[in-house]
């Protein structure tokens, strides 16, 4: 299999692809959130709260999956996520109505862990196969993990508005978990990690065990500023349909905003990693952090067409962040425990989707809930340029002999 993939290099980028196409669900929530609230008789503020978990345990799942794929190679931990997404998108569509906390557990827990398995999985294995090219390959997988909006908010939409609307979202989760098994299978049998005398693979693979790693200032201050990118489009993701109505948008109109945001997820996810190649992983998220804070603050005052044009200013942002991580976590911590180590750092997203939201709904806020984001970006400004990127410090022999 490594001689076929060291000739087909690019199937890696394509399987990784296909497999994040179809689990993007957190960059489609704004589909999923009303047809859930009338299937499930939820209220809007409980269907949120499953959108906060399942982002949630997307970020304690990178940490537990970014151990597994160390350990036992990205080909088992991707099957592994496989099984988890497909239960619980499958086991969505069977919850009983009026039990959110039953949802929470069938669904958002496990889709949530699952996408973590498989994403560390599919962008650890093609940055090591494209070591020389690592915002490409961030790139194009980051990329089509952004067009899984696009793509899901179509699928949604055939079972809730179009041919199917008789089987509503219930027959969207069933139908989207056979869609993702054989694809994601598929896609998982292709991933391999290069043999070490390939040429992407010729520099010996050095770097911070994670341990060593979050004795590291870095490591706090990135993941902080992964915790602090979280509110300025996961606040309103959930309710975004009803602020659309709320300026003037027909629930049509409105609709346009979660396609349209996730064509801005998908353009952050490809073009920002490539920046970052150009002019630094830290100057690219310091000039991310403060469009953020800026369009934050237009957000909260554009009205129709408007807001969706500043929301999807935002996603672009947002994506990018979260696109250049990866890229940004080897650089400083090198490639040896990638997996890992970028598992680690994605636990400030679970800090943020878990913080932000029970702050918001702790202290009443509204229209407040602009100012907390904005007031997130600026901090997140503030933290980035707290990292140091002179140098990527060496492993501690004797700290890891102790």
């Amino acid at each position: 299999m490594q001689r076929f993939l060291q000739r087909y290099t690019w199937l890696i980028l394509l399987a990784g692809a296909l497999i994040q196409i179809l689990t993007g669900i957190p960059s489609a929530w704004g589909t999923f959130q009303k047809p859930v609230v009338q299937a499930y008789e939820f209220s809007e503020q409980a269907a949120g709260y499953g959108f906060s978990i399942l982002l949630a345990s997307y970020g304690i799942g990178c940490a537990i999956g970014g151990f597994f794929q160390d350990k036992c190679g990205p080909r088992k931990a991707a099957f592994a996520g496989t099984a988890l997404l497909c239960a619980g998108v499958a086991l969505g569509g069977i919850t009983p109505a009026g039990q959110p906390w039953l949802f929470y557990l069938a669904f958002s827990v496990p889709a949530g862990v699952g996408s973590a398995f498989l994403y560390p999985a599919v962008m650890s294995c093609a940055q090591k196969w494209y070591a020389d090219k690592k915002g490409l390959a961030t790139g194009v997988i980051g990329g089509a993990m952004g067009l899984s909006g696009l793509f899901l908010t179509g699928f949604v939409g055939l079972f809730t508005k179009g041919i199917w609307q008789s089987f509503g979202i219930r027959g969207a989760f069933l139908g989207l978990a056979l869609c993702m098994l054989p694809i994601c299978l598929v896609g998982s049998f292709l991933l391999q990690n290069p043999p070490e005398d390939t040429k992407q693979n010729t520099k010996k693979q050095t770097g911070l065990a994670p341990k060593q790693m979050i004795r590291t200032a870095n490591y706090w201050y990135l993941a902080g500023a992964v915790a602090l990118s979280t509110p300025a489009v996961q606040l309103f993701s959930p309710i975004l349909v009803e602020m659309g109505a709320q300026r003037g948008l027909q629930e049509g109109q409105a609709l346009w905003a979660v396609m349209l945001g996730s064509m801005g997820n998908a353009v952050g996810r490809l073009s920002m990693p490539l920046l970052s190649d150009k002019i630094g992983r830290k100057n690219t998220d310091q000039i991310l952090f403060a469009a953020l804070a800026v369009f934050s603050v237009c957000f909260w005052f554009a009205p129709g067409w408007w807001m969706i044009a500043v929301y999807v200013c935002l996603t672009v942002c947002y994506s990018g962040l979260a696109a250049v991580l990866p890229a940004f976590a080897t650089d400083l911590f090198g490639m040896e425990h990638a997996g890992i180590n970028y598992g680690l750092l994605a636990l400030g997203q679970t800090v943020g989707s878990l913080s932000f939201p029970l702050l918001a709904d702790a202290l009443g806020l509204k229209q407040g809930r602009h100012a907390l984001a904005a007031a997130a970006a600026l901090a997140g400004f503030v933290v980035i340029r707290r990292v140091q990127t002179e140098k990527r410090q060496k492993p501690d022999v004797d700290a890891e002999k102790s």
